[in-house]
């Protein structure tokens, strides 16, 4: 099979096209013909070998999410046939013609749904619900704050929040983005380039903060919560330490959390998988969120798509495309 190899740790260029043995389904694992594979930001910093657990990442195939057809199954994976259209979750490994997956971390995809669309979704859902409604435990009627918000993470949490009868409120770079942002249903979309979103939302505040900046945002987080609120961390781009002022903190009652999802156990998301596939898939059949694709590429110009990506000039999920 074809698959993208990281040579060594490196630019976009380490991304090499490779023909590798097919792999095989073990005990509770699926064979999936892979159709798409979502690009996410933990790929590029897995290429950069700076992605938290990855280790040594030379001859590593990236890829953390894909929808595809499944292809055989091995002993115990008793939900799936082959021929059924699914969607999943991965550790690594999803820049490939096929790959093996615990049959626990498939969803079907959604009717309706072409396979890139598909593949946008397992690990940008997985991470928002677990994020925003589980550790954030977002509420109908409070308002959530997004940084990021055109991004794959950012749209979706935009669309869920909204759904779920919550504000949105985000910060993004550039106008067009913010437009776009507005058109999945934020509220408020503030260009962090030209207006700072502390004093902009200052008079309104904010429930849960979803984070994957860090650095000086902290600060300014935690004083926009109301009291009871949470901040939630899911990467830290501009700096992993920043200061606050404890005894605001428990007076205010304010949770500081965060998570990352690739090191969690296979139990774990396992049981992630089924409650975004009770929460999450009857708002996709309903029509009330779509995941929004910014540009495809085929499989064999992988590093041209996470140049894409660490341009930052996506709105939405950057896909390779596979297979048909």
């Amino acid at each position: 099979m074809n698959a993208i190899v990281i040579a060594r740790s490196g630019g976009p260029e380490v991304l090499q096209l490779h023909n590798l043995p097919r792999p095989q389904p073990a005990e509770g694992q699926v064979l999936i013909r892979v159709q798409a594979a979502g690009v996410n930001r933990p790929d590029v910093l897995m290429r950069q070998g700076k992605y938290a657990g990855s280790g040594d990442v030379a001859g590593l195939v990236p890829g953390l999410e894909i929808a595809g057809v499944v292809e055989a199954c091995g002993p115990g994976a008793a939900r799936w046939q082959p021929g059924d259209a699914v969607c999943a979750l991965l550790a690594a490994g999803g820049y490939a013609e096929y790959a093996v997956v615990d049959a626990r971390h498939c969803l079907p995809v959604p009717a309706g749904l072409r396979p890139v669309e598909a593949a946008a979704l397992p690990e940008t859902v997985f991470t928002v619900w677990h994020n925003v409604f589980q550790r954030g435990a977002l509420q109908a009627g409070e308002i959530l704050l997004v940084h990021g918000g055109s991004s794959g993470i950012g749209t979706t949490a935009i669309q869920l929040a909204a759904a779920l009868g919550s504000r949105v409120a985000v910060t993004a770079g550039d106008d067009a983005k913010c437009r776009a942002c507005r058109a999945l249903g934020a509220e408020w979309a503030i260009n962090y380039q030209t207006e700072d979103f502390a004093q902009v939302l200052k008079s309104v505040g904010v429930d849960v903060v979803l984070d994957m900046v860090g650095g000086d945002y902290i600060a300014k987080n935690l004083d926009l919560l109301h009291d009871d609120g949470r901040l939630v961390f899911i990467n830290a781009m501009q700096g992993r330490q920043g200061a606050f002022d404890a005894l605001s903190l428990m007076s205010r009652r304010l949770t500081v959390t965060g998570s990352t999802l690739r090191p969690r156990s296979a139990e774990f998301k396992a049981a992630l998988a089924a409650a975004v596939e009770r929460h999450v898939w009857p708002l996709l059949a309903a029509g009330r969120f779509r995941p929004v694709i910014d540009r495809t590429f085929p499989l064999a110009e992988a590093a041209a798509a996470h140049q894409r990506m660490e341009s930052s000039a996506h709105i939405g999920k950057i896909v390779l495309e596979v297979g048909g």
